[in-house]
């Protein structure tokens, strides 16, 4: 990695094969609530007027990454006049589609210019459309749900388990009906759903299984890289991503024939051959997308790398921590993407409502937050799609009606209202690992400190 005072060498410098007892600054403690590290001259709350464990602003390197490689790789195709895929069968978006699909570990691979273009793509190569459903996540970005909306076809959300924050499976089997069609896991976070589960349900209902692995590139489940386990799975280079060009997408696969027919549907319905075959938006990646992508991509591995380095420091902190504990893996997850890093808030330990401890560990300079913040299966959009004349042909009066009754979803409640806490990835877990003990530290200080927490 070539930019500027970050490189894997000085990373691996800075961290150290001690015990996290021994690594993390100040001394260890054990709590009947598990594990507390933090530095005594560190005492008083910062929110209370003490000294903040490390200064105010961002931890890790800008985001998103920005090399002079990529820099060059866009000057390269500006000049070349060559903006659009359809001008040149070598332009950047084929070479990065060959890329993609090899660092994935798929056969093909199609540039879409978004993650939720990737999805709507898969839903209606699929043949998902009016009076079919489609089993998904409440927990995700609106374009999970708003890739099956764009075929007509209606997004059956299911409760999640509350320690993973992913589709529960046991919830997934029950809202299974005849009109079924597909499952769209989300990998939440860029780590592996309970994919063993979900595939098994699949067969045994013959339904197809869209990966939405938007956060998730190069994480590794039981052997095989997410988004290619299901029949297709979906990316997102969306700037925030851990690999991203601001905008921008794909899908991958090894099935010719899907493969082809998502390359149609993208293509506003015309084929490779350049037929006009079926129906289809235009969905195509640019070329300056495909170009930051691949002026970036000899990096791409080592900041995966990293990022896991630093995770599953934060993680062996922490797993014996009540108070917060990181995301639950399923049996099989070998490694994640950490588009975040999530944690599960328990108020019983701290004795206080989770904005009140965000307000006290980001005074020690330590940025965290709720993630996403509004309920998706209360949102306006489920009145909007029951009032129109398309649903209200292709669905039974009783059917919209269950549908409707059907948003109640207590556990997602609970983690978007009380429980989740998290950091975003992309850049934060590029840092040293110093900045990864004073996350721990700025923890463990304000849980010592918990009993002062009420007078925040």
């Amino acid at each position: 990695m070539k930019k500027k005072g970050f490189s894997r060498r000085k990373f691996l410098a800075a961290a150290t094969t001690a015990t996290i007892a021994t690594a993390v600054s100040g001394p260890f403690k054990s709590s009947a609530s598990g594990t507390g590290i933090w530095n005594k001259r560190h005492a008083n709350l910062a929110v209370l007027g003490g000294a903040p464990v490390r200064p105010a602003g961002p931890i890790g390197p800008p985001w998103p990454y920005v090399d002079e490689q990529v820099v060059d790789s866009v000057v390269k195709t500006t000049r070349s006049g060559i903006w659009s895929r359809i001008q040149s069968r070598n332009g950047t978006v084929p070479t990065f589609e060959e890329a993609f699909a090899k660092l994935i570990g798929t056969k093909y691979s199609v540039g879409t210019g978004s993650g939720t273009q990737a999805l709507s793509t898969c839903v209606e190569a699929l043949g998902i459309g009016p009076g079919d459903e489609g089993i998904t996540s409440p927990y995700t970005d609106f374009g999970t749900i708003s890739s099956i909306l764009t075929s007509r076809a209606l997004p059956v959300l299911v409760d999640l388990e509350p320690d993973t924050y992913q589709l529960d499976p046991a919830e997934v089997e029950k809202r299974i009906n005849k009109n079924t069609k597909a499952i769209m896991p989300v990998h939440i976070f860029g780590v592996a759903c309970n994919m063993e589960r979900i595939m098994a349900i699949a067969r045994q209902h013959n339904l197809k299984v869209i990966e939405d692995a938007c956060q998730a590139p190069l994480a590794r489940y039981q052997g095989k890289g997410l988004g290619t386990i299901g029949d297709v799975g979906c990316f997102s280079f969306q700037a925030s991503k851990p690999i991203a060009c601001g905008e921008g997408g794909a899908v991958v696969g090894n099935d010719e024939q899907l493969m082809d027919a998502c390359y149609t549907v993208q293509n506003r319905g015309a084929n490779r051959k350049g037929s006009n075959a079926t129906i289809g938006p235009k969905y195509r990646m640019n070329e300056f997308e495909g170009a930051i992508l691949m002026g970036q991509f000899p990096g791409i591995k080592e900041r995966f790398e990293i990022r896991n380095e630093n995770a599953n420091y934060l993680r062996s902190a922490l797993k014996d921590f009540n108070a917060l504990k990181p995301q639950r893996h399923y049996p099989g997850t070998e490694s994640g993407a950490y588009y975040h890093f999530g944690m599960t808030y328990n108020k019983q330990e701290w004795g206080v409502d989770r904005s009140v401890f965000l307000k006290a560990v980001a005074a020690e300079g330590v940025s965290l937050g709720s993630y996403i913040p509004y309920h998706l299966h209360h949102e306006p959009w489920i009145d909007h799609i029951l009032g129109l004349k398309s649903y209200k042909a292709m669905y039974s009066k009783s059917r919209l009606k269950a549908y409707k009754e059907s948003m109640d979803l207590p556990n997602c409640d609970r983690i978007i209202k009380e429980t989740m806490v998290s950091f975003a990835g992309s850049g934060t877990l590029l840092a040293s690992r110093d900045e990864m003990k004073n996350i721990i530290d700025a923890i463990m200080k304000v849980y010592e400190n918990r009993s002062r927490l009420k007078s925040v």
